[in-house]
């Protein structure tokens, strides 16, 4: 199923690529840094920035966007998404940012045009609650945090 979103490509977004898929099997489109090329944005080791995207999407009512970390970089460098994953609301129209954190031991430098993040744009559900006294038995019960076996 093919899903249209508007994008708009703000000016420092000129000459990157828009979010796109790397294989046919991806969930995951992979999301670049709108960073001047003259002015990296540098994290210390512990550090943490909003890492412009340089677009504006238009969700769909009835879907969202997830940013998601990029699981090489997190890896190799120790680099994720704060706030993960990051929600993009249908009704939000301001620029999609990337709070990346470094949780490597060196500085990690980011490049105008390097993949920082996934976007996954998903179906969600309105929920109405339903107040009541007592819910029905499963064989689970309240078991939570590992007591279902490993881990």
């Amino acid at each position: 199923m093919k899903l249209i979103v508007e994008v708009l490509a703000l000016p420092h977004h000129e000459g990157l690529d828009l979010p796109s898929y790397v294989s046919a099997g991806a969930a995951g489109m992979d999301l670049r840094a709108a960073v001047p090329a003259d002015a990296p944005l540098v994290l210390p080791p512990g550090g943490r920035a909003l890492a412009p995207t340089g677009l504006k999407i238009a969700v769909p009512e009835g879907y969202e966007a997830q940013v998601r970390p990029r699981s090489g970089l997190a890896l190799k460098h120790g680099i994720t998404c704060l706030n993960s994953p990051g929600t993009v609301d249908s009704d939000y129209r301001g620029e999609v940012g990337v709070i990346l954190a470094n949780l490597g031991q060196e500085s990690f430098v980011v490049h105008r045009g390097d993949r920082i993040a996934q976007l996954v744009v998903a179906a969600h559900g309105r929920v109405e609650w339903d107040v009541v006294e007592v819910h029905g038995a499963t064989e689970r019960g309240e078991g939570g945090f590992g007591s279902t076996g490993r881990g």
